[in-house]
């Protein structure tokens, strides 16, 4: 992953939340984590849609210890689904992995789910099928028809918040109620 420059149109390691009237239904309610965003595009991964198979069917299915673990697999996106992508706290380094920040790693090599299946993988991780992207300029689209509302992301929230309340303790750290959301915007 590149260094982007820290400006405030750049919105890696922020959540994305879809607004209530997101048209596309496969990012209704979603909370998206940004891991990557340039000016080539934005990279995230959808953290509270689990899919209807855990993390020990898809151990077993690679032939790796570790079929025991009820553990949900989330649809990280539309986009090269059969890819899988490992969101975790730092400390060791499986073969691809890069930092998003100094607290959230993102690996999409399979050792890591080897260790995580023989209990030697990170304390605290999540698994993504798939991924949420963006071209030049598309997100920043997006955000500008009021598709999506954004905050900046914490370990706390992404792993630490139980998924199925995720959408909603997000909206709450931005002090939103969604009851109170407009879909209409004003310009000073």
């Amino acid at each position: 992953m590149s260094d982007t420059a820290n400006t405030t149109d750049n919105f890696r390691n922020h959540f994305l939340v879809a607004s209530p009237w997101m048209s596309d239904p496969r990012f209704h309610g979603a909370v998206i984590y940004v891991c990557e965003h340039s000016a080539e595009g934005a990279l995230g991964l959808a953290v509270n849609q689990p899919l209807d198979i855990h993390l020990g069917e898809i151990l077993e299915q690679l032939d790796m210890h570790g079929g025991e673990l009820d553990l949900p697999v989330f649809a990280g996106g539309p986009v090269q689904t059969e890819r899988g992508f490992v969101l975790h706290n730092p400390g060791q380094r499986w073969q691809h992995t890069a930092e998003v920040t100094a607290d959230i790693w993102l690996t999409t090599s399979r050792d890591i789910l080897a260790d995580i299946g023989a209990a030697k993988g990170p304390d605290e991780f999540l698994v993504a099928l798939g991924y949420a992207g963006w071209g030049d300029g598309q997100l920043e689209a997006e955000l500008g028809g009021n598709t999506w509302l954004t905050c900046p992301a914490s370990p706390d929230l992404l792993f630490r918040t139980p998924w199925s309340r995720r959408y909603q303790a997000v909206l709450a750290s931005m002090g939103i109620d969604i009851n109170q959301l407009s879909e209409t915007t004003g310009h000073a």
